[in-house]
């Protein structure tokens, strides 16, 4: 590999990246807890606060239930938060890294890679938030998160915890795969050298947590509704679709929007913005040597091309490839580096039997490591002498 593809690659390593992405979980959700709770009381169907705005529904919060109404089960959120964002990240950054090597098409590299993230972060994380949303709701019978945890359990058994899964990937797959091909495309229009940028962090995150958030927004209320169960018991997905389109109309699919954008966006902004600095800070490198990530066709090298009558459409087509190390080249099996010889010509005529040979009159002495006594005569060992 020349020196311009090693300083392409990244300068961080997997524990760097999981450490970087706990810490920015857990205080992305503590910073944006109360927001989050207001988001999730505006899209409840109760008719108590069907009808209340942003700055309403808190006040009433904080008035009829107390001051720390708004943040009660912020604990369940810290506990989930802190290894699905460590693994979240982790996993997308090994991911996208691996699939430079399989494609050079960027926005199917991030695409890819937030699946992936997605499908761990969600299974790490879909308990914690049944939890939360249980705490969050009007008039909640819940006091603290293990009475809460207890009491889903014992009601409703382990699959209570899991019910709104399938909904969540749903939702989160489009949701991520937007946010994560945002932020990137921003990234490479800003901040194409990947280097320590805050104010860039801070406007690709916000602007990716905007977008996916206002897309999304209807199975997010659908999510919450299978993970409350304020109607009574809602088994899956089509169900709770019927019970808000018959509640409140296509308009219920919608409950929350607001809320829901301007919690996402300075909630991605804060957790983007702090896992870039926690990466940049744990690796000890200065701001020249950093690079926070593989930047996709940086780290792909021209085609060597010998033709010089190559069309226009066949340069691009065969734009880049991945690095060759020199190494490789050096470090082939003996097998590879070496030339292929002929095997040597067989002899004419036919081919005798070991048994031919030792019994022929003019066939030569066998050279065995056996003394010549304890060799048995051919007749001796039951051959004729015909």
């Amino acid at each position: 590999m020349n020196p311009d593809d090693y300083e392409s690659l990244p300068t961080t390593s997997v524990a760097i990246n999981m450490t970087a992405g706990a810490i920015a979980g857990v205080l992305e959700h503590i910073v944006m807890y109360p927001m989050d709770s207001v988001k999730t009381r505006m899209q409840s169907l109760s008719p108590a606060t069907s009808k209340l705005n942003i700055t309403a529904t808190f006040q009433n919060m904080v008035r009829k239930e107390g001051i720390f109404r708004p943040i009660r089960g912020v604990t369940a959120v810290v506990a989930g938060a802190g290894p699905a964002h460590a693994l979240y990240f982790g996993s997308y950054e090994m991911s996208k890294e691996l699939m430079t090597k399989i494609t050079t098409h960027n926005h199917i590299n991030y695409m890819a890679s937030g699946v992936i993230a997605t499908l761990i972060h969600d299974a790490v994380s879909n308990p914690a938030e049944v939890i939360k949303q249980r705490m969050q709701m009007y008039n909640s019978p819940y006091k603290s998160v293990v009475a809460c945890m207890r009491g889903v359990y014992q009601n409703e058994g382990l699959k209570a915890f899991y019910r709104s899964y399938s909904t969540q990937l749903v939702m989160n797959i489009p949701n991520q795969t937007i946010h994560f091909t945002t932020y990137e495309f921003f990234q490479n229009r800003l901040n194409h050298e990947r280097k320590y940028n805050p104010p860039v962090h801070v406007v690709a995150g916000g602007a990716a947590g905007a977008c996916a958030a206002a897309v999304t927004t209807p199975l997010d209320v659908v999510k919450t509704l299978l993970n409350t169960q304020e109607t009574g018991l809602v088994r899956g997905m089509m169900e709770a679709i019927k019970q808000i389109y018959t509640m409140a109309g296509p308009l219920g699919f919608f409950k929350g929007l607001t809320a829901r954008v301007l919690y996402s966006m300075p909630a991605t902004a804060i957790c983007w913005s702090t896992y870039e600095f926690f990466k940049f800070y744990l690796c000890g490198l200065d701001r020249d040597q950093y690079k926070s990530t593989i930047t996709g066709k940086n780290v792909l090298q021209p085609r060597k091309t010998s033709n010089t009558d190559t069309t226009e459409a066949e340069l691009l087509h065969n734009a880049y490839v991945l690095p060759v190390s020199e190494a490789t080249e050096e470090t082939k099996s003996p097998k590879e580096a070496a030339p292929q010889t002929t095997p040597p010509p067989l002899p004419a005529g036919p081919i005798k039997t070991v048994c031919e040979l030792s019994t022929s009159v003019a066939a030569p002495t066998l050279n065995l490591t056996t003394r010549h006594t304890d060799v048995k005569s051919p007749f001796d060992r039951g051959f004729s002498s015909t």
